[in-house]
């Protein structure tokens, strides 16, 4: 999940002169890479996989997309055959893949990360238990190995955005997907950071983790501002519609694109959206 930063950031850097021989070899295109470090191949790999490729970042274990989603390598070489996609309509959308072997119990550990990103999780499992689904969770804190682990990132701002956490998507035995990143740079929470907020970014993030896509995939700018608009599209890691949720736009789901900044919780829609799933 993202939040749009609406001041100006100003960098003062100093640059010696670089000088190069000029070399006979060139680059071929599809290793030629953008301003993040992203080749030409990867980016088409992304798009191919349905989601944008404004914005994409190269970070440790993948690619960085849309925000706050991490696609491994291996989920850029994998194909699929579900054909039952539906693009341009704001509803509830989830990936291909989903949790299996339910009902099932989703352990959570929080490692090293101050108190407040500890009761957010707790705040964020409640609210998903407190649903009764066939998927529930569980913080541990020791013992063994989790399922979903949360951890920590510094970042600031980049683009007039600044991630505040991150996650991919369930793999295709069925396993949600293990990994949570949260922001501990002071420009995502502040200094002393709101409980109800960070649990509402770990919320958005376990959504991600078992399914979810964004609600505007289709149209960012409704949650991200014109800043933030493009289609995510669908391709091969799936835009399912959920039957029985709305076709017009969402405002209130937890599973929008950008954070409005605040405490956002489920909404009727999101309720019918996780019992159709789980």
């Amino acid at each position: 999940m993202s939040k749009q930063v609406t001041y100006l950031l100003a960098a003062c850097l100093s640059a010696g002169a670089l000088f190069v021989s000029c070399q006979k070899e060139q680059t071929s295109a599809s290793q030629q890479t953008d301003q993040n470090g992203v080749s030409q191949t990867a980016l088409s790999q992304i798009s191919a996989r349905g989601f944008s490729t404004a914005g994409v970042r190269k970070v440790e274990g993948g690619y960085l997309v849309e925000g706050d989603i991490l696609l491994q390598e291996e989920d850029l070489m994998s194909s699929s055959t579900t054909p039952n996609l539906r693009i341009a309509e704001t509803e509830q959308y989830r990936t291909n893949n989903l949790v299996k072997s339910l009902p099932r119990t989703i352990t959570v550990l929080v490692t090293n990360l101050p108190g407040a990103f500890v009761q957010g999780a707790d705040e964020a499992i409640s609210r998903y238990n407190a649903l009764n689904l066939s998927v529930k969770f569980q913080r541990i804190t020791s013992g063994r190995r989790a399922d979903i682990t949360i951890e920590g990132f510094y970042q600031g701002p980049s683009g007039g955005f600044i991630t505040l956490g991150s996650a991919g998507f369930p793999t295709k035995s069925g396993d949600p997907y293990k990994k949570i990143s949260m922001n501990t740079h002071p420009d995502a929470y502040g200094s002393n950071p709101d409980v109800l907020y960070v649990a509402s970014v770990i919320q958005h993030e376990m959504g991600h983790c078992i399914g979810f896509r964004h609600t505007d995939y289709m149209d960012r700018s409704f949650s991200c501002g014109a800043a933030g608009a493009g289609n995510e599209g669908a391709g091969s890691i799936g835009a399912v519609h959920i039957p029985g949720t709305p076709t017009g736009p969402d405002q209130a789901s937890w599973m929008l694109a950008c954070s409005n900044g605040g405490n956002r919780t489920f909404n009727a829609n999101d309720k019918v959206a996780l019992n159709y799933l789980y």
